[in-house]
């Protein structure tokens, strides 16, 4: 990205940069309606009630207050969302009488979390967030689904490499229970630090938080090593001697989205069994995402089954999505220059002025070519014509039109100004290359 931001966390694009986070945008959004879901948008604000009731959130939460008001002193009733499930999941009880179920929404929006800034983490960002949510039940076929999904939406970006790591709740918490470790909420949070602090660190969390032995320690950590990209973690996980019935459910469960998935994406589906999202609502599935080659950036894509997202009276509503971090993405992006913008501009033509006179001549020229879907600026002054292809060439803009006037009337150019071509043009029939109508982003 091209300079700080002067108000640390809360960053501001250059328009060649944005052209970039725009086809980030455009391309998610046109994947997410491909598979049938449907856009929604929720209010910024939540109450600070309806935030606090989804786990600890300390030090991450924009209180709201207007600075008039009398009540500004007091502990705010409104705050900043800091992720999109929790107003999605209010959204549902609010809406549900109107909802068709299973209800499949995307969403792209910011939020906001008062952390310390760092690459990756930004205090203002933009999510897009998909979520298939039932009412009583859901078929786990749905999680297969956004599982598929992401993949086919992180490979529709210009993105490196990247490896979707899914494990199971069931598959780790019947394995704990198996192994004699009831509290599996606590043996989950320690395994979901392994990459942070190392295998002994968490060994050490595991005998002191959880009351593990050593030897349960060291089970735990075998089973949070294996990664496999096909079905053979099935074996692997019997080898290590622990039976359970949840566990053989979530073996089975992502034993089937593996299935599916080396069928559909092949080569972008890992089962890896240290992915424990260390929330406590998790249920099922469970996904993290790295970019490979750009692993120390943390997951890009994440999320999983629960199943309790929301609940109105004896209504239970279980649902299962993912979240992309868009603000991540794009500034990992940029910072190294791995996708660019064919131009800053959505500027396709530049209609240069021959005389001042010919000013609602050009605005003609204009308004047919915009009829047509090509975007058009028209000059402003009859400067001499070597500054107005100046300009436009310092704008990115392709083409320059130029108009004159003959024995038979008026006469119409465009210019290329990469190959430097000029040509007679009809600004009733002409059309730049497909390729120029829009910004196109390309890897680099």
């Amino acid at each position: 990205m091209a300079r700080s931001a002067s108000l640390s966390g809360f960053p501001e694009l250059l328009p060649q940069e944005r052209a970039v986070e725009l086809h980030f945008l455009d391309t998610l959004r046109r994947v997410f309606e491909l598979h049938g879901f449907g856009s929604i948008e929720t209010r910024a604000v939540e109450t600070v009630e309806q935030l606090l009731r989804k786990g600890e959130i300390d030090k991450e939460v924009y209180a709201v207050s207007r600075l008039q008001s009398e009540e500004a002193a007091k502990d705010p009733a409104l705050a900043l969302h800091f992720d999109l499930t929790v107003p999605f999941s209010r959204y549902v009880v609010e809406n549900a009488g109107y909802l068709a179920f299973p209800f499949r929404r995307y969403q792209i929006q910011k939020a906001w979390r008062g952390e310390r800034p760092q690459e990756g983490r930004m205090r203002e960002f933009t999510q897009a967030d998909f979520d298939v949510v039932g009412d009583g039940t859901l078929s786990f076929r749905h999680d297969i689904e956004v599982v598929l999904l992401a993949a086919h939406a992180l490979s529709a970006l210009p993105l490196p490499p990247f490896e979707l790591r899914v494990n199971n709740r069931k598959l780790a918490e019947g394995f704990y229970r198996g192994l004699g470790l009831d509290d599996s909420a606590v043996v989950l949070r320690a395994i979901d630090k392994l990459e942070k602090i190392g295998p002994a660190a968490v060994a050490v969390l595991l005998r002191e938080e959880a009351g593990a032995s050593e030897e349960q320690a060291q089970a735990a950590l075998a089973l949070a090593q294996i990664r496999t990209p096909d079905l053979s973690f099935v074996d692997r996980v019997r080898e290590l001697g622990v039976s359970n019935e949840l566990l053989e459910a979530g073996l089975e469960e992502l034993s089937q989205v593996l299935t599916v998935a080396i069928e559909q994406v092949p080569g972008k589906v890992v089962a890896d069994l240290s992915i424990a999202r260390g929330l406590d609502y998790y249920t099922g599935t469970v996904v993290e995402t790295v970019l490979v080659g750009h692993e120390a950036l943390g997951s890009v894509c994440s999320g999983g089954r629960y199943d309790a997202l929301a609940r109105k009276g004896n209504r239970t509503f279980p649902g299962v999505g993912l979240s992309i971090g868009v603000s991540r993405l794009v500034a990992r992006v940029l910072s190294q220059d791995l996708a660019t913008a064919s131009r800053s501009v959505p500027t396709v033509v530049y209609v240069a002025l021959n005389d001042d006179e010919s000013w609602g001549q050009a605005q003609d020229v204009a308004a047919a070519l915009r009829a047509r879907g090509v975007a058009v600026e028209v000059a402003t002054s009859a400067e001499k014509f070597g500054k107005q292809i100046k300009f436009a060439d310092r704008r990115g803009i392709p083409f320059v039109w130029f108009i004159s006037t003959d024995d038979d009337g008026l006469r119409h150019e465009v210019k290329d100004l990469r190959s430097g071509e000029q040509v007679a043009a009809d600004p009733q029939s002409w059309l730049p290359p497909v390729e120029d109508l829009t910004i196109a982003v390309h890897r680099s």
